[in-house]
């Protein structure tokens, strides 16, 4: 699978966005070539090479030269569908604007119909969006993926007035998007084009993706920044399968004083408040003294109940935390038919194949106990049949 990953250490723009495409390859005659098909007048724009702090960038300037009437989102569609755009980056720009209007439409209390664009409808909007959608799509970016956006704060001037940063349509579309601080830069980082482009594109917002990397660009923005490099990069290249990992918390105790009697009631409370896995490790302290670890893995966002629950069931006087990724196989539950009875059989499934298999413990003892035969002996007996196909069905009615 094709992937960009934008890399926003600086913020994000539209025409940022559309440099670093630039930058990073993609053919400069397919942008122009719609750009020239838009039925817009009196605007034009120039795409120039320049260094920032040493690095080579594309700048990308739009330019009107007369004044634009205000649009609506029916409007801005129109524009769109009349261009010579390919039928995905139609689409993906089409999204794009219905998001702007969702967040117009929240912040100035009324509907997605009746919203004015102002900024987000002018000319540079427009061609920036509609651009960088033409460019994903000739480069056969298949996802899209961008970092954590920066959050800076301060005031800017839009057509309603001087407003607080980051602007409200953009913290309209960044509901539920992970963003980061940056106390270092007093002024815009990430416009609404910028944003709207991300939250529609993108999959996923975090660290770099899995990837090959086989392009590079870099857009520049118009401010200049002593914090950092006002840039926005890049990455093109093939997406490497991720595993399916799920992010965990680990969090640790150390026990030297507390009576072993009370550890079966701890794991089963643990249990209760949510965790995921409870185990215990023989480890020595200061001074050699013998002392047991006791490990509690959870969600994110579990850790407040599992702590409640240590400090209040055991002798600790603090706790670790560590983030952690696990890994589950797919798994099923199958019946078989021993000679003692109905034994459940865990099959753990990867990469569509079944590679392990764990009868059921519970079942075992129960028919081991039934029959007064050893418990070894049921066990060896439902892996038997099991591997033998000797199969009742699963507890949920489906043949195993």
């Amino acid at each position: 699978m094709r992937l960009a990953y934008f890399d926003c250490f600086s913020g994000i723009a539209g025409d940022m966005a559309l440099g670093a495409l630039l930058g990073a390859g993609a053919p400069v005659e397919a942008l122009r070539a719609v750009w020239s098909s838009l039925p817009l007048q009196g605007w034009s724009y120039y795409i120039e090479k320049t260094t920032v702090n040493g690095i080579e960038a594309i700048n990308v300037v739009i330019r009107t030269e007369e004044e634009q009437p205000h649009r609506h989102l029916s409007d801005v569609l129109q524009i769109i569908e009349r261009s010579d755009a390919s039928v995905q980056a139609k689409g993906w720009t089409g999204e794009v604007f219905r998001r702007l209007a969702q967040a117009e439409a929240q912040v100035h209390g009324t509907t997605i119909e009746r919203v004015h664009f102002h900024e987000v409808g002018a000319i540079d909007a427009i061609a920036d969006i509609l651009g960088v959608c033409v460019l994903l799509d000739t480069l056969g970016v298949e996802a899209v993926e961008c970092s954590p956006l920066p959050m800076s704060r301060g005031f800017v001037r839009a057509a309603h007035g001087v407003i607080p940063v980051p602007p409200p349509a953009v913290m309209e579309l960044l509901k539920g998007v992970e963003v980061v601080p940056d106390d270092a830069v007093q002024g815009e980082t990430v416009t609404p084009t910028g944003a709207a482009l991300m939250v529609t594109l993108a999959r996923r917002f975090g660290g770099y993706p899995r990837m090959r990397v086989e392009q590079v660009g870099y857009g520049a923005g118009k401010k200049r920044f002593e914090a950092r490099p006002n840039l926005l990069r890049v990455v093109v290249g093939e997406a490497v399968p991720e595993l399916p990992t799920q992010d965990t918390v680990l969090i640790e105790v150390n026990l030297d004083d507390m009576n072993p009697e009370y550890y079966t009631h701890v794991q089963q409370k643990l249990f209760e408040a949510g965790a995921l896995d409870v185990y215990y490790t023989p480890i020595a302290m200061k001074r050699g003294r013998p002392a047991t670890q006791l490990s509690v893995l959870c969600e994110p966002g579990g850790e407040v109940a599992l702590l409640e629950t240590l400090f209040r069931e055991t002798t600790t006087f603090g706790a670790r935390f560590s983030r952690w990724q696990r890994l589950c196989l797919e798994r099923r539950w199958e019946t078989v038919q021993t000679r003692y009875g109905e034994v459940r059989v865990k099959v753990g499934i990867w990469n569509g194949r079944e590679v392990t298999a764990s009868p059921e413990y519970a079942d075992c003892a129960a028919r081991a106990e039934e029959h007064g035969v050893p418990l070894k002996e049921v066990y060896a007996e439902a892996v038997r049949c099991h591997a033998a196909g000797v199969a009742r069905g699963s507890p949920d009615g489906n043949s195993a």
